[in-house]
């Protein structure tokens, strides 16, 4: 008798966007590039991430008529940690700074990037052969009984930690022992010198800890009351997979999480090798270029928010440019140009969606009044966090935010002054308030080329946006209509825009938004003056997002070569998140800090040496060791680990001096599933 052949593992993905999660049920049956069984999307719920994810699984099992048992794997990626750094959001933390003087903080945009929170500075660290200076956390110890209260988890990082991790565990150590809050050491998340810009990463990463957090419980959540018992697996920002748990640890290597698993989904879908890649969702548009079949990395870290992070992503250019981008006037101008972005609204569609009458009456109060307002078609609503996130407020900032419910108000009634809209502002960026305005996704409503929401508030909001005067005190559009047709123009010329300074960018030429802006202002000029200027990318353009066939249909003639919108462009980021492999890397650094002392740093151990060979063949095999172990956190019984070395060297009176060697390990594999 003939056994009958086992059925093929089926692959759930889940990407939860700042708008939509969408979810994707896969099999690796079904041809070289598998099959896609069902796809489905459900609005993110920010107040609680599992009802989202909750609408979107369901309704691809319940599409596939799938036994939620028969899943063996499950991997997410995300955009709402690449979201929260663009709109400047994240939980309050304390930055310990060891062995820095406070004009370090003016470096690499890290007191930018502090902005009101708390910094504490100790003696201490170490130099670069990793010799200590005397540390002194008595400063620290005082402080933590108020920045208990205050804050939701600490950064830590020392001078050369990289070098010697050991006053960072002590603070650390000293920080979870008297507070039980999350702590997070810059030598976890990188082994390059930089002090500023690893304390800057570090700040980041603590700040985003609470968000990753609430996302894995929360798909955890969903999937043991559905009784799947599959791994979780969530994508990093250069497109591998990690375990849950070890994204908790790093949730900034998540940033560009959702962008490097849409890299990762296009490639698989079109089977195009070189191609520019621009995914445009609610809050951003994401634009990187695939070489022969891989992304381009960027060693030097990723860029997100205006900051460069020492996490080696995909080298991507994230635009505050999507489908729920802020519409604004230009200021001053006789023919003003229609702005969008940076910041998401929550588009009036939606709210009105959510909300109904609350939101429709207020925009029609607006309408009835004779002149045009300026706070016309916005309103607030709380985000609904737990109460915990809003520690930490002024009182300004605390009156304010009692006042803001959840039900959406009108901001010319919630709003007396000048000062309280920078309050409000300050409420968006920690994650505790939203805005809802006038967005591209109105738009497409009121032009009938969107229908999930309620078009009828979007038509509110465009009446209201049209009714704004230009300079010469004349209404900038004649109907809702006309102003909802511009902001779409808009946004296909800026998406064009963005991929040509992407492009501009990667060939390493200076003022490329400049460049790109010119070039696309005259193309889509009628009288394109004296000069003739065009430009064509050497690779077509694959397009992905739920809207990018609507605002791509114009971009080949921006752009100077065809624009490919594959069949599941709407789901591609929960698709390549489910094909992709898991990829981690150990590093470690062989120094001579004196003349026959060979000094090898790696992990949280620091060990010496008196012979250069023996140094070497410790570090590879530390590394060896701590990447099979991480792979293993990682989610991967099956890594192939590789090592490759790097010498500094020099010749003296023809001698070989060496100076310093680095070691890294990689290991990769396929994630385990459940048997």
């Amino acid at each position: 008798m003939t056994a009958k052949p086992k059925p093929s593992p089926l692959f759930l993905g889940i990407d939860t966007g700042g708008t939509y999660t969408d979810a994707v049920l896969w099999s690796e049956a079904g041809g070289p590039s598998g099959k896609v069984l069902a796809k489905a999307k459900a609005l993110t719920t920010r107040h609680d991430l599992a009802v989202g994810i909750s609408g979107a699984v369901d309704a691809v099992l319940e599409m596939a008529s799938t036994n939620p048992a028969a899943i063996k794997l499950v991997s997410m990626s995300t955009t709402l940690a690449t979201n929260a750094l663009v709109e400047g959001q994240g939980g309050r933390v304390a930055l310990v700074m060891i062995g820095f003087a406070e004009g370090d903080l003016a470096r690499d945009g890290l007191k930018a990037a502090l902005g009101t929170d708390p910094v504490v500075f100790c003696p201490g660290g170490h130099d670069v052969h990793g010799n200590a200076a005397k540390l002194d956390l008595s400063g620290l110890e005082a402080a933590l009984p108020e920045l208990e209260k205050s804050v939701s988890g600490f950064a830590v990082c020392a001078y050369f930690a990289t070098r010697n991790p050991a006053h960072e565990l002590s603070a650390r150590n000293l920080i979870r022992d008297r507070t039980g809050l999350p702590v997070t050491a810059s030598h976890e998340l990188s082994a390059k010198l930089g002090g500023p810009r690893r304390a800057l990463t570090t700040l980041l990463n603590a700040r985003l800890i609470s968000m990753i957090d609430r996302l894995v419980a929360a798909t955890e959540g969903f999937l043991a009351a559905r009784n799947i018992a599959a791994p979780l697996m969530v994508v990093r920002g250069d497109g591998a997979l990690v375990s849950a748990a070890f994204a908790r640890q790093r949730p900034i290597e998540t940033i560009l999480s959702g962008p490097a698993a849409s890299l990762v989904g296009a490639r698989h879908m079109t089977g195009l090798d070189d191609a520019v890649v621009s995914d445009i969702g609610g809050t951003t548009t994401d634009v990187a270029v695939l070489d022969k079949g891989r992304p381009r990395l960027d060693p030097e870290g990723a860029t997100v928010g205006g900051f460069r992070t020492m996490v080696e992503a995909v080298a991507m250019r994230t635009f505050g440019l999507g489908g729920d981008s802020e519409v604004a006037l230009e200021d001053g101008a006789l023919n003003p140009r229609i702005l969008l972005g940076p910041r998401r609204l929550v588009p009036l569609a939606l709210a009105g969606l959510m909300h109904g009458e609350a939101v429709t009456s207020e925009l029609e109060r607006q309408l009835r009044a004779p002149n045009p307002g300026r706070m016309d078609g916005r309103l607030a609503v709380r985000t609904g966090v737990p109460e915990r996130l809003a520690a930490g407020l002024t009182g300004a900032e605390a009156k304010l935010y009692e006042l803001i419910g959840a039900v959406p108000q009108a901001l010319d009634r919630l709003l007396t002054s000048n000062a309280q809209n920078a309050t409000l502002n300050r409420l968006v960026s920690r994650g505790l308030v939203h805005v809802a305005g006038f967005t591209p996704s109105d738009a497409a409503h009121v032009l009938g080329r969107q229908a999930n929401w309620d078009a009828a508030a979007a038509r509110l909001g465009a009446e209201l946006f049209a009714r704004r005067r230009d300079g010469r005190g004349q209404f900038i559009a004649a109907s809702p209509e006309a102003i909802s047709e511009r902001v779409l123009t808009a946004l296909t010329r800026l998406s064009a825009e963005v991929i040509l300074e992407t492009a501009f960018a990667e060939d390493g030429l200076d003022g490329a938004a400049t460049v790109a802006h010119a070039l696309v202002q005259r193309a889509v000029d009628a009288h394109p003056g004296i000069a003739r200027l065009s430009v064509a990318l050497d690779r077509p353009v694959i397009g992905l997002g739920a809207s990018a066939p609507l605002h791509y249909a114009g971009l080949a003639e921006l752009v100077g070569n065809r624009c490919v919108v594959p069949q599941d462009t709407d789901v591609a980021n929960a698709l390549g998140a489910v094909v992709g492999q898991v990829r981690v890397s150990a590093e470690a650094r062989v120094s001579q800090p004196k003349e026959g002392l060979f000094r090898v740093a790696s992990g949280e151990s620091v060990r010496d040496f008196n012979d250069e060979a023996a140094a070497i063949a410790a570090a590879e095999k530390d590394v060896r060791a701590i990447a099979a172990g991480r792979a293993k956190d990682a989610g991967t019984d099956s890594a192939e680990i590789e090592i490759a070395s790097e010498f500094r060297v020099s010749t003296v009176e023809g001698q070989r001096m060496f100076i310093e060697a680095h070691v890294v390990a990689v290991a990769s594999g396929r994630p385990r599933i459940a048997v």
